[in-house]
């Protein structure tokens, strides 16, 4: 068996998530922190719990090894997105630095969780560099691709080049737009969710194009994402395994496109969960360990 941290489509063996419940604590700290946060709307405990639980049972039954982060009262309810705070190789985490300053608090936290569980730590983004998870997605397992995005700078992007090119690993730079600006959560996985070999979820208007070249070199396979599903995450989609994948519920004509592509979907209700915050299924998850069964 090959186990490794540089895909993000083989077999999920185990990931780190951060429930609802630790995350967003009580409907006083909701009523608080969504409209600062940016949230869409004000998300309702109950139903958010609700969601999570279905969530969270997609990866239990794919015997998916599922580590938690505890509740932490100086964490925001971000803190639920939490791939977004480092970044796993197979060197060791990446602890990263963030671009949205309220949650400047998370990479810290995921440190002391990863000490405490025995987990390496390779290194830290440190300012002025900002770079946030949501941001880099393996190509192959030696090529990370990055957005330079208003949440990851040309700093941090340097130094995760630091970090990362003494292994022998190829940092590919994605010039992603402005879109809506510095206050939305625009990430490079916004717009591109591998989920098999040489096949992946893309929102093509948003994509530049010489990326978009590049993975037509590669030979990918592009599942395209419409217009009407952009917004309600159509392209934000979780591999836990080769073309099996975790996407949220009301995308159908990008989950009828996975299925055209041999795929297996698996969806859950993720309006206050994932919809209201911006946070699809990846974003939930910080995938750990992946392996490729001989």
């Amino acid at each position: 068996m090959n186990i490794t941290s540089h895909t993000e489509y083989l077999n999920l063996e185990s990931v780190v998530i951060k429930p609802v419940s630790a995350a967003f604590r009580s409907d006083r700290i909701i009523s608080e922190q969504w409209e600062q946060l940016n949230f869409l709307k004000k998300p309702d405990l109950e139903t958010a719990i609700n969601e999570y639980r279905e969530f969270e049972s997609i990866l239990k039954e794919h015997k998916t090894k599922v580590l938690h982060l505890p509740e932490q009262e100086d964490l925001s309810m971000d803190s639920v997105y939490c791939r977004d705070a480092s970044i796993a190789t197979d060197f060791g985490m990446i602890l990263c630095h963030m671009g949205k300053k309220e949650r400047n608090k998370e990479p810290k936290a995921q440190k002391a969780f990863f000490i405490r569980n025995n987990i390496p730590v390779l290194g830290e983004i440190k300012f002025p560099g900002t770079l946030e998870g949501g941001d880099v997605a393996w190509l192959d397992k030696s090529t990370l691709a990055v957005g330079h995005t208003y949440r990851t700078n040309e700093s941090g992007i340097a130094q995760l080049k630091q970090l990362l090119e003494p292994h022998g690993i190829k940092v590919f730079v994605v010039e992603l737009p402005h879109y809506k600006g510095p206050s939305d959560v625009f990430h490079l996985m916004s717009i591109f969710s591998p989920v098999a070999e040489k096949l992946a979820v893309v929102y093509s208007p948003l994509m530049p194009i010489y990326f978009r070249n590049e993975l037509l070199i590669r030979g990918y396979d592009l599942v395209e994402v419409p217009e009407a599903e952009f917004d309600s995450m159509g392209c934000n989609v979780l591999a836990i395994g080769p073309k099996k994948c975790v996407m949220l519920k009301g995308n159908p004509h990008t989950e009828q496109g996975l299925k055209d592509h041999g795929c297996e979907v698996l969806t859950y209700q993720g309006q206050h969960i994932s919809v209201m915050g911006g946070g699809g299924p990846t974003c939930l998850t910080r995938p750990m360990i992946r392996s490729e069964k001989n």
